[in-house]
């Protein structure tokens, strides 16, 4: 496989945005979050999402042209409509005004709604933290969980993000994951290799655990952690869907699906500003505890933020196409 530098993932990305009629503004920042994803080998988030970005662009089922329309109904919450647009630059619009919601009230509330799916919650919940807030991020998505003994699919995989800073400008942790077991993309990509998933994924349409990725999407993935996890993925499921106005799960059509109705998902966004003394002291004894064992460390600590990554030949070969106009 091919080495690619993150830039040119960045450039090719927005190239390929721009010739399926995204504008500029739009295309810059769904590059800049692509390769946000791929620096982190979240591939998932990255490359693996372009085409159906691209393809729905041309279809209409997301708008890239949108301007967000950024309301403050109260003084510390913010609400942006993405107009069926991407969910990155209907936050990139109302960051800012978060952010000073925040450091005035303590805390605040930014909710984005009528938007495309966000893929990876921690680029919004790092910029959080970067402009020195706690930031926790909740999302809802596709149905395919069940409730723990049943088989009918109601929430999606859900995932949360919670980033905090440092108090220096950077990141002293940060984690986004799906409230299942693994993210669905772990096993359409098992799917896509013709390879088995281990077992405690997912169950089949009869309930029963599989190993079968085929029989997995026909049937249910699982909570992470069991009952436990499924509180989380109806807690995300009702600060998004519920309280910031977006489709819930069960409603939701696949999101990948080049045709259909815009997906009119919801985002949700707690900002905490840490204006308490002796914040940032107890948070280096606490990441001081962590890490006092050899391997262990806090979440998002020690990281390696790749400025080049292995693409496969077939998929960057598809990007490049995909950047190129027709005609």
């Amino acid at each position: 496989m091919p080495m690619i530098p993150v830039l040119d993932i960045q450039h090719m990305s927005k190239q390929a945005l721009l010739a399926h009629g995204a504008s500029d503004g739009v295309a810059s920042v769904m590059a800049r979050a692509i390769a946000w994803a791929e620096a982190r080998d979240n591939r998932i988030c990255g490359l693996y999402y372009l085409e159906s970005y691209c393809l729905q662009l041309r279809t209409g089922r997301v708008d890239g042209t949108v301007t967000p329309d950024v309301q403050t109904p109260r003084s510390a919450e913010i609400t942006v409509d993405a107009g069926h647009g991407f969910a990155q630059p209907a936050f990139t619009a109302a960051l800012d005004r978060a952010l000073e919601a925040a450091r005035t009230h303590g805390i605040a509330r930014l909710g984005v709604y009528n938007a495309h799916t966000c893929t990876a919650l921690g680029w919004f919940t790092e910029q959080i933290a970067q402009g020195g807030a706690l930031g926790l991020g909740l999302t809802n998505a596709t149905p395919i969980v069940a409730a723990p003994g049943g088989k009918t699919r109601v929430i999606g995989t859900n995932p949360i993000s919670f980033a905090v800073p440092d108090g220096q400008g950077g990141i002293a942790m940060l984690f986004d994951q799906s409230s299942t077991t693994v993210a669905l993309g772990r096993i359409t990509m098992a799917k896509a290799a013709g390879e088995p998933i281990p077992e405690g994924w997912a169950l089949d349409a009869d309930g029963q655990p599989t190993t079968d990725p085929e029989a997995a999407l026909q049937g249910s993935m699982t909570s992470a952690g069991g009952y436990k996890g499924w509180g989380f993925g109806l807690m995300a499921e009702i600060l998004a869907a519920c309280l910031c106005g977006g489709t819930l799960s069960k409603d939701v059509k696949p999101l990948k699906t080049p045709e259909g109705a815009p997906h009119d998902l919801a985002c949700s966004f707690v900002l905490i500003h840490p204006s308490e003394t002796g914040f940032y002291d107890r948070l280096r004894l606490l990441a001081e505890a962590v890490s006092q064992d050899e391997g262990c460390r806090m979440p998002g600590q020690g990281k390696v933020i790749r400025t080049e990554v292995e693409v496969p030949q077939a998929l960057w070969d598809m990007v490049q196409g995909l950047a190129t106009p027709a005609g």
